[in-house]
C-alpha cells in the first residue's frame, strides 16, 4: 500500500446539499444551485489549478437512489472516473442532509438499512475509493429537520430530534460495516459540526450545560462511548430504547476514523435563560474548541469545514483563511494528530444566507472561487498556502501517516469496476452532464 505523498490533507468540498423545504414540495440540490451539473469538468479543473489533492465530493443521494435496491449511477460513472484519472482524492460524502422522495424523512426508520444496502453498492462499483463520510453532519442534520422545523420533515420536538438523530447514526454505522466488507481498509472521516453554547448570565448556566452536552450525542453514539447521564435520560425519555442504545455501543468502529470537525464564525452561541439561543460569533475559536472534542474521543483530527464571506473589502475571507490555518498550527504544535484543512466549498454557494430555509437564488461569496469560475483572492491565497506548506508539513508534522492508497494505484482500471446494472424500468430524472 502506497503511504500518503502529502502527509497532511489540503482539501476543499463541492457541496451536496439536498434538504427539502415548504413541506417537502421544494428540494434546495446545492449541486444545481450553483451549476455544478453543467460545469463539473471547469469545477475540477479548478481543483487541479489551485493544487488541491483531495475533494470532499459525491453524486445526489436523490438521484443516485431511486429506490430499495435500485440505483442510477449515470452521472456517477462520469465524474468519480474523471476524478481518479486527475489523481485527485475523493472524500466521498453519501448523504448530505436530504433523502430521496421514497423514503420520505429522517423519521423513516427503514432509512438506515436502505442507505447501508446503497453505500455497499456504491462501494462495489467504484473499489479504488478509500475515504468515506457516509452522513455528513449528522448532529446538525437532526437539528435543523426535526428540532428547528427548517428542512425535511420540518418538525420541532425532542422526539422527533432524538429519532433523526438514531437514524442518521445507524445509517453512518451500517454504511461504514457495508463499505469495509468491500474495502476493509476503508477510512472514515466523520465531518461534523463543532459547537459551543455560552451562558450569557448565571440563569443560564443550566441550558448552556444541556446544549453542550447534546451537541457531542451524535458522535458519542458514533463512538460507542457512553453518553452522560442527563443525555441518557433525555434519549429514554424521547424515544430511544435500551436496546437501540446498546446497539451504538457495540457497533462503533472508531478505529477505522478520522474526527473530522467543522468551524464557522456561527458556531459558538449565547444561551439565555430561557433557552433561547442568538450567535456569538468567534469567543473561543477553532482550537480550544477542537482540544475540547480530541480530549473526549482521542482521535485523529481533521478540520473539515470553514469559510467566510468576501465583504466589502475583499479580504474577509482571506483574513479567515489565515486565521482558522493558524488554529491548525495551533492544535498541531499542541501534540494533536490533526491530519487535513479543508476550505468549503470550491465555489461560491447559494442560499446558505438564509439557511437554506428560503429558495431565494441568493449567492454567498463564499468560495474559493465565483460561479464564474474565477478564483476570489480567498482562492488564490489557497493556493500559495498549499505550496508553501505541502513542502514542510511532511517531515516536521506530528500528523499520523494515513495508510492510504491512491486511486490511480488501485490495482485495476476502470474497466476492471464492477458493473451493476440498473433495475430494467428504473427510469429517473438523474441529473445528466451537458458540458
Amino acid at each position: 500500500m502506497a503511504p500518503n505523498p502529502t502527509g497532511f490533507i489540503f482539501a476543499t468540498g463541492i457541496e451536496n446539499s439536498i434538504p427539502t423545504i415548504e413541506g417537502g414540495r421544494v428540494r434546495m440540490d446545492e449541486m444545481e444551485k450553483c451549476g455544478h451539473y453543467r460545469h463539473w469538468r471547469r469545477d475540477f479543473d479548478l481543483v487541479e489549478e489551485i493544487g488541491i489533492r483531495f475533494l470532499r465530493y459525491g453524486p445526489p443521494l436523490h438521484t443516485t437512489l431511486i429506490g430499495p435496491g435500485r440505483y442510477d449511477w449515470s452521472f456517477a460513472d462520469e465524474v468519480l472516473p474523471d476524478l481518479r484519472r486527475r489523481g485527485v482524492v475523493t472524500i466521498v460524502d453519501l448523504c448530505h442532509f436530504g433523502v430521496p422522495e421514497f423514503i420520505g424523512n429522517f423519521q423513516n426508520p427503514d432509512f438506515p438499512e436502505l442507505f447501508a444496502a446503497y453505500a455497499g453498492a456504491f462501494a462495489q462499483r467504484y473499489p479504488w475509493l478509500q475515504l468515506y463520510t457516509p452522513v455528513n453532519e449528522m448532529s446538525i442534520c437532526a437539528l435543523f429537520s426535526a428540532l428547528y422545523g427548517w428542512w425535511n420533515e420540518q418538525m420541532r420536538t425532542d422526539r422527533a430530534f432524538v429519532t433523526a438523530l438514531k437514524h442518521l447514526v445507524k445509517a453512518n454505522l451500517l454504511a461504514m460495516h457495508a463499505i469495509l466488507a468491500v474495502r476493509p481498509d476503508a477510512l472514515f472521516i466523520q465531518s461534523e459540526s463543532s459547537e459551543y453554547f455560552h451562558a450569557e448570565t448565571p440563569g443560564a448556566i443550566g441550558p448552556a450545560e444541556t446544549m453542550n452536552a447534546r451537541r457531542f450525542l451524535s458522535l458519542d453514539l458514533n463512538y460507542g462511548r457512553r453518553v452522560d447521564s442527563s443525555m441518557y435520560e433525555y434519549l429514554l425519555d424521547n424515544g430511544m430504547t435500551r436496546d437501540e442504545y446498546h446497539f451504538f455501543l457495540n457497533n462503533n468502529l472508531k478505529h477505522h476514523c478520522i474526527m473530522g470537525n467543522d468551524y464557522y464564525q456561527t458556531n459558538e452561541h449565547h444561551v439565555a435563560a430561557d433557552g433561547a439561543t442568538g450567535p456569538s460569533g468567534e469567543v473561543f475559536g477553532y482550537a480550544v474548541i477542537t482540544h475540547q472534542y480530541y480530549n473526549r474521543y482521542r482521535l485523529p483530527v481533521m478540520h473539515t469545514e470553514t469559510n467566510l464571506c468576501e465583504g466589502p473589502n475583499c479580504d474577509e475571507a482571506v483574513r479567515w483563511l489565515r486565521k482558522e490555518w493558524a488554529n491548525v498550527l495551533r492544535v498541531r504544535n499542541n501534540g494533536v494528530p490533526i491530519v487535513g484543512f479543508t476550505w468549503y466549498s470550491l465555489t461560491d454557494q447559494v442560499d446558505w444566507d438564509t439557511g437554506l430555509r428560503e429558495n431565494n437564488g441568493r449567492v454567498n461569496a463564499l468560495g474559493l472561487a465565483d460561479l464564474d469560475r474565477n478564483l476570489r483572492r480567498v482562492g488564490e491565497a489557497y493556493r500559495d498556502l498549499i505550496r508553501e506548506w505541502t513542502a514542510v508539513l511532511p517531515t516536521q508534522s506530528v500528523c499520523l501517516q494515513i495508510p492510504m492508497t491512491l486511486g490511480q494505484d488501485y490495482p485495476g482500471t476502470d474497466a476492471d469496476a464492477p458493473q451493476l446494472a440498473t433495475a430494467p424500468g428504473s427510469a429517473t430524472n438523474a441529473p445528466k452532464n451537458t458540458e
